[in-house]
């Protein structure tokens, strides 16, 4: 499914998966079918469709165990006091990049710090690079391998 898929279209089916994941967050709402059926996707591609919606139902059924992840790798930073936005990029890239290694995590981190720029605060980018970065150091060394296997270092790890 994510090599069929353009790298172009992966990224619009994460605006729509960060804003989705955004309105579950903040609706407190379990329903992500319904979610999608309030989202107003227009003319979107059916394989955007379907790429969103294997990112959101992933990202929503491991929540809890990113959550953890992120609370036992950042002190002083519980997801639920973080920027909603912020919480569900980081999200979508520890269960991309992380968890289902679907994507390089150097891509993952790169897109998660671009989503939290377009669609969080003006710190939101930075924010999230550096959670991000804590956490893949903190990682075992296959994480931290597969961050160094390209020909140059990621411009968003920090």
């Amino acid at each position: 499914m994510t090599k069929n898929i353009l790298p172009q279209k992966r990224r619009r089916s994460r605006e729509i998966a960060i804003q989705i994941l955004y309105a579950l967050d903040i609706r407190n709402s379990e329903k992500v079918n319904e979610m999608f059926s309030l989202y107003p996707f227009g003319d979107e591609e059916p394989d955007v469709v379907s790429y969103a919606s294997l990112l959101v139902k992933g990202v929503w059924e491991a929540r809890f165990e990113i959550d953890t992840l992120i609370r036992k790798h950042v002190v002083g930073w519980r997801p639920e006091r973080m920027v909603a936005v912020d919480r569900a990029a980081l999200r979508l890239a520890i269960y991309e990049g992380i968890i289902k290694q679907m994507i390089p995590v150097p891509v993952a981190i790169s897109e998660a710090v671009e989503l939290a720029k377009t669609f969080g605060t003006d710190e939101s980018g930075r924010f999230v690079n550096g959670v991000l970065g804590k956490i893949v150091r903190a990682l075992s060394p296959s994480v931290k391998d597969e961050e160094n296997a390209g020909d140059k270092p990621s411009k968003t790890l920090s």
